[in-house]
């Protein structure tokens, strides 16, 4: 199982020494990725009676192809995973071309995470359909994968056309790896079908365990082997509970994302109470606690 850490975003601050020593400091503690969260906009609740979002216009995201490429020059190993880009509301072939050029100048490092989303105001800021987002996501994936491995592409769809064109260079990973967020019924059947692999929300528990069960057999279904779509589980500090110390908790979870067939785990350090560098601190304090289940 491959560790990796989240990237702070609301919490790390705009000091790019600090950006930079967490993601050098993930890399020298033999971390093998790191998960950055998508949002181009955040909406104010205020004007907006009622509406409780996770984030808001008071909320700082880096955007992560523009991070990924600054530390792709500053690292040497670690992979960078977005977790999730949400698809729908970019233009696809300037996805297709963000996307390859990171991989170019990272070396083949990039672990393309992506999502729906849940936030109207975002499509509308962003001038993009809301409502289609889900079928859409499955033709934007299609049209990056044949961008990614053929020289020129000619495809026209229900929202795309090419004509004998393409993007230059390609990138190292033909295809780059696409991994799914989404845990309605519908996500877990497209990602079955297309993606490489899941994000779920949620902790290492039988109802995560269902969840999994169901995603195999919608794979099944689809034709697929279900061991070939890989499943990044995730490892929250502050979410500590009861007797044990952390140490023993994060050693179970550890285990139990093991037990539930996940390929993957990240740490994330966001909402437990940190700031800027403390979050490379806990880095350290983690590794040093988990280091014989690695």
């Amino acid at each position: 199982m491959r560790v990796g850490v989240v990237f702070p975003q609301t919490e790390i601050g705009a000091d790019t020494e600090v950006i930079r020593d967490f993601a050098q400091t993930a890399e020298s503690l033999e971390f093998q990725h790191i998960l950055a969260y998508d949002h181009v906009v955040g909406a104010n609740p205020a004007s907006r009676p009622g509406w409780r979002p996770p984030y808001t216009h008071l909320d700082g995201f880096h955007e992560p192809f523009v991070l990924f490429g600054f530390l792709a020059g500053l690292t040497q190993r670690i992979e960078f995973t977005t977790g999730v880009i949400i698809l729908p509301q970019r233009q696809t072939v300037l996805v297709a071309k963000q996307a390859a050029a990171l991989d170019v100048l990272s070396r083949g490092r990039l672990r393309l995470g992506v999502g729906i989303g849940w936030n109207p105001a975002e499509y509308e800021a962003l001038e993009s359909n809301f409502h289609d987002r889900g079928q859409r996501s499955e033709e934007q994936i299609a049209v990056m994968r044949k961008l990614w491995t053929q020289e020129l592409v000619t495809f026209e769809g229900r929202w795309h056309k090419i004509t004998d064109a393409g993007i230059k260079p390609l990138p190292v990973q033909k295809p780059i790896p696409v991994w799914f967020g989404g845990s309605h019924d519908r996500a877990l059947k497209r990602l079955a079908g297309i993606a490489d692999g899941w994000f779920p929300l949620l902790g290492p528990d039988e109802k995560c365990r269902a969840m999994i069960d169901r995603l195999r057999g919608y794979a099944l279904d689809a034709g697929r082997d279900p061991n070939t779509i890989g499943i990044e589980g995730r490892i929250t500090l502050g979410q500590e509970r009861g007797d044990k110390s952390s140490q023993q908790q994060w050693l179970e979870q550890m285990a139990a994302w093991k037990a539930l067939g996940a390929t993957h785990v990240s740490l994330n350090t966001m909402k437990a109470g940190l700031k800027s560098k403390q979050h490379i601190e806990a880095l350290e304090r983690f590794r040093a606690a988990t280091t014989t289940s690695w």
